[in-house]
């Protein structure tokens, strides 16, 4: 139950913006009742104005791979902003950064920084048009990469929550440039390249099918699908604004050994700072204005507060990584999975659940989920009653069966034996 002041600065905020938000999924409308507020953050803790704690598996959905108000990256703001926190020319925390990348990614030969995942993934797709001289691009049914016109089409997450339409507000001729494929078939793929592939500029696919509830590709899938896009004289976008260091230090493309032309990145790459970037092969990238003609810029691109935050927690993780950080999240997110199974199983409950790196899926599900269908047939009214158990208990997951859930890496054996026991007793409750 959302407490008095939650309520309250909700019926406020309602007056002032469109549903009294700036993201549609912190509404709550796919889980019903009303959203708490947040007051602060601290590690793997979330406060809420009413004074309740939550051990927290949004994140801020995804960024905050260090926990909340991680004192490195406080302190490392806190000194830039003395600073100044915009300038308008270059500082050299942006070469940094962009020499952070390459290391820890080496299929970003040259990278351009921009202030959001949708600027990213925009930017990126304008790019291979202006490169291959071709029109249409390819997503996948679910695979969510943003609210520009060309990529809602058939988008998941926010979108299907909502149950609007596949494009309100986008020209249908926009649309139409935008050809559609269920994930993790191949076949389906082969298929439509051996049709349209003269007229295709390029793929764009999620490392792990977040925004359906975190979905990772079959063996072999992305691969598969590189290979295919390259071999129709396409470009390969690997959409890593999710996974890029989160489901490994390098990213999905090192996991999975891809090569991919263009690679889109957010979330993590910030620090909890609003942050995209988008980078790939030199000869690609060298198409982008001042080097070449495709136009693309940005005020705040590359900002001091942004570009710290994210070298502070890179730096982190590359340390971390030396450790054992993503298979310790990864086994993390696997206990999750397999104490929500295991009782839901035990109940007659249909469950199913993955993790992967630092990111973890539950959905309430008879048999794999693998695809958008999959993900959409769960039974959305069962983890509404779920989350709202498992909050009672101190917990938060995701507000939508189609979001993925995060880890950090403080997130220790107290928060997960606390989670193990809400999701217990949330399950004997349904």
């Amino acid at each position: 139950m959302t407490g008095a002041k939650s309520q309250a600065a909700f019926a406020e905020a309602k007056r002032w913006m469109p549903g009294g938000v700036n993201s549609p999924v912190r509404a709550f409308a796919a889980v019903g009742g009303e959203p708490f507020f947040a007051d602060h953050g601290e590690g793997p803790y979330l406060y809420d104005i009413d004074g309740n704690r939550y051990v927290d598996y949004i994140l801020s959905w995804g960024p905050l791979i260090l926990g909340h108000a991680h004192p490195d990256v406080i302190r490392a703001i806190m000194d830039t902003a003395q600073k100044g926190t915009s300038f308008g020319v270059p500082t050299e925390l942006e070469t940094e950064m962009a020499r952070m990348v390459h290391h820890l990614v080496p299929a970003i030969e040259v990278v351009r920084m921009v202030n959001s995942g949708t600027e990213a993934t925009m930017s990126a797709l304008r790019l291979a048009r202006a490169y291959t001289g071709r029109s249409c691009i390819v997503k996948f049914e679910g695979c969510y990469h943003g609210h520009a016109d060309s990529l809602l089409v058939k988008a998941g997450s926010g979108v299907a929550t909502l149950g609007l339409p596949d494009s309100p507000g986008v020209p249908q001729a926009t649309a139409r440039a935008t050809l559609t494929l269920p994930y993790n078939d191949l076949d389906a793929a082969r298929e439509l390249f051996a049709r349209e592939g003269e007229k295709i500029a390029a793929v764009i696919v999620e490392g792990v099918a977040g925004n359906m509830g975190g979905v990772p590709p079959k063996p072999g899938y992305l691969k598969g699908l590189e290979e295919l896009v390259h071999s129709h004289g396409a470009l390969f976008i690997l959409d890593e604004v999710m996974t890029g260091f989160r489901v490994a230090l390098g990213g999905a493309a090192a996991r999975f050994g891809l090569h991919p032309d263009l690679i889109t990145l957010g979330k993590v790459i910030g620090g909890g700072m609003p942050v995209g970037a988008y980078g790939g092969k030199r000869e690609i990238m060298e198409q982008v204005a001042p080097s070449g003609p495709v136009y693309q810029a940005g005020t705040l691109s590359g900002n001091p507060l942004a570009m710290v935050a994210g070298l502070t927690t890179l730096r982190w993780l590359k340390q971390a990584e030396e450790d054992g950080l993503y298979a310790r999240m990864e086994e993390y997110g696997q206990r999750i999975v397999d104490v929500f199974v295991e009782t839901g199983k035990a109940r007659g409950i249909p469950v199913w659940g993955q993790a992967i790196g630092g990111m973890f899926g539950l959905f309430f599900h008879e048999g794999p989920v693998t695809d958008f269908r999959a993900a959409k047939a769960s039974d959305d009214r069962l983890y509404a009653r779920f989350f709202h158990a498992l909050l009672d208990h101190g917990v938060l997951l995701p507000p939508s069966q189609l979001e993925s859930g995060f880890l950090s890496a403080v997130h220790t054996h107290e928060q997960l034996e606390m989670t193990e026991d809400a999701i217990r007793k949330a399950l004997q409750s349904l």
